[in-house]
């Protein structure tokens, strides 16, 4: 398969491009400085300068040509004040779906978070990003693309546990990038994820046996 990555620098994404790299898929991942490319290249993916902030949803489009999915992985970053959560978390996702609609690319999945949620108060701060995400979200599912919206709780850099929970409601409030990477893997493996929206947290099923649970 052949999936395209926006936000190709961010953790999340190198190993999520790792990990499709090494089973075989062509990864392109987008990135928005060039200096990024070498980190990039060594997990096996192609590094593409674009800035989704500079893009027009045309532009975009021609990039995603010949590819069978796209993996939103991009965001402001912690940090960032309001206007960058409205251009990235929401703006670039957007822009991305109707690329993904000129380009005939129908697979989306969106890496959003727990919480997001187009009601949320626009305080300036984490409401900011809890909206700018949730419309993201509510966007996506508005479209007609075959999406999936995975929403992790709280990242940290602990290795891979393959050990998860799509239980939205209790559980560990910490799950490992790397698990979140592998749940964007299994998810882009199986179709029948189209149309979902999961929370994912740390637990005590391996990534397949959670994704598998949650289609039963």
């Amino acid at each position: 398969m052949e999936i395209v990555i926006a936000g190709g620098h961010g953790k999340i994404a190198l190993l999520t491009e790792r990990l499709l790299a090494d089973a075989g898929h062509t990864v392109r991942a987008l990135i928005r400085n060039s200096a990024h490319e070498a980190d990039v290249e060594a997990t096996g993916a192609t590094p593409v300068v674009a800035d989704l902030e500079e893009l027009d949803s045309e532009q975009l489009a021609t990039l995603l040509t010949g590819a069978a999915a796209v993996v939103y992985a991009a965001g402001a970053g912690p940090g960032s004040g309001p206007a960058r959560k409205w251009t990235m978390d929401y703006g670039g996702a957007v822009k991305l779906i109707e690329a993904c609609t000129r380009a005939g690319v129908d697979r989306y999945v969106m890496v959003s978070g727990r919480g997001a949620d187009a009601d949320a108060p626009d305080d300036g701060s984490f409401g900011t990003y809890l909206k700018a995400k949730g419309q993201a979200d509510a966007e996506l599912q508005a479209s007609k693309l075959r999406y999936t919206i995975i929403r992790p709780v709280g990242l940290t850099d602990d290795p891979a546990s393959d050990a998860v929970s799509t239980d939205p409601d209790s559980g560990v409030e910490t799950i490992p990038r790397a698990d979140v990477a592998a749940a964007i893997v299994a998810v882009l493996g199986e179709p029948r994820t189209a149309g979902r929206t999961v929370v994912l947290r740390s637990g005590s099923e391996t990534v397949a046996a959670a994704i598998e649970s949650l289609l039963q």
